[in-house]
């Protein structure tokens, strides 16, 4: 045998714990609806308020201006921590190049050429970067179920970004080893096992 349910009906004067909405469409504006629409409410009862009488547009942008809010906050985050990690990889590569000012001059005298110099520091510091690129993928993708809950129309893993921003850091780190690399085979042999 089911169990017995009851249903309690209430008036709508009766329980003030919510508020009461009515949706009205129509071909005119708010200006010409809002006084037909009290009158008639004013018909079924001559003391029921009517206040706060907006527009579709406006309670749909209420309602989303936190998320966009979120987004914006989220998108000046992100390009914060983009141009922290370029400046870091930049300045981190830059120095590690510039330190071995005299492993590249001792090379040159032992008869390496530039380029061949050049290709060997791009290639070992390219190496940490790439590995911290797949790292910071990994744990993009990871955290990427938070943040697609927390912003509308966010997917947990979007190829393009991650390729993006792969794309861009992976040149700021390409640019950060080959400039002071390029410099530094340009410098005399001498000159360079003289630099403590």
């Amino acid at each position: 045998m089911p169990p017995k349910t009851g249903t309690l009906k209430l008036p709508v004067r009766q329980d003030y714990s919510y508020s009461l909405a009515l949706v009205v469409r129509g071909d005119a504006g708010v200006t010409r609806l809002a006084p037909a629409i009290a009158h008639v409410l004013a018909q079924i009862d001559p003391q029921l308020p009517v206040r706060d009488i907006r527009t579709m547009e406006e309670i749909v942008a209420t309602t989303l201006s936190q998320h966009r809010f979120s987004m914006w906050l989220f998108t000046v985050l992100a390009g914060l921590a983009f141009i922290l990690a370029a400046v870091g990889i930049y300045s981190v590569l830059a120095y590690s190049v510039r330190s071995r000012v005299r492993e590249i001059g001792i090379r040159i005298a032992l008869g390496a050429s530039p380029g061949d110099v050049l290709r060997l520091v791009v290639v070992e510091g390219m190496k940490p970067t790439l590995l911290g690129m797949v790292l910071g993928a990994l744990g993009a993708y990871a955290l990427g179920g938070v943040l697609s809950k927390l912003t509308y129309g966010v997917k947990a893993s979007d190829p393009l970004t991650f390729g993006a921003v792969a794309l861009l850091l992976g040149a700021v780190a390409l640019i950060a080893c080959s400039v002071p690399a390029f410099r530094a085979t340009r410098v005399q042999p001498v000159e360079a096992l003289r630099i403590e």
